[in-house]
């Protein structure tokens, strides 16, 4: 049986591989990741295959910035809360990795 996915994203994603720290408040603990692709609304990250994630969490995604984008900006990360839509495990063999799709939310926590 082949399962057809409906696109709903809203904004255009950019490929950007960049570190992030993924703080879930379940585990109460940050998880080392990368991003995969990145929009106003949403992104795709990788966290190691241990990472406790499920759809429907909260989480806070920590963006850090470079030394000389954080001189320019005043703060040293931008942290966006988000949920998470999708658990994406295909890449656990190859990688050991694990995928999540998230939607930001409006109650960010703007920089630190």
């Amino acid at each position: 049986m082949e399962t057809t996915l409906t696109e709903q994203r809203k904004d255009v994603r950019s490929d950007l591989s960049w570190p992030v720290s993924v703080w879930l408040p379940d585990a109460n603990r940050f998880f080392n990741g990368r991003s995969k692709n990145v929009s106003r609304g949403g992104a795709y990250l990788t966290v190691p295959m241990t990472t406790p994630i499920r759809p429907g969490q909260e989480v806070e995604i920590n963006f850090p910035r470079t030394m000389t984008l954080a001189r320019q900006k005043g703060q040293y990360a931008r942290i966006k809360c988000a949920k998470i839509l999708r658990v994406d495990r295909k890449g656990m063999l190859e990688g050991a990795c694990i995928g999540m799709a998230v939607q930001f939310s409006d109650k960010d926590i703007e920089t630190v």
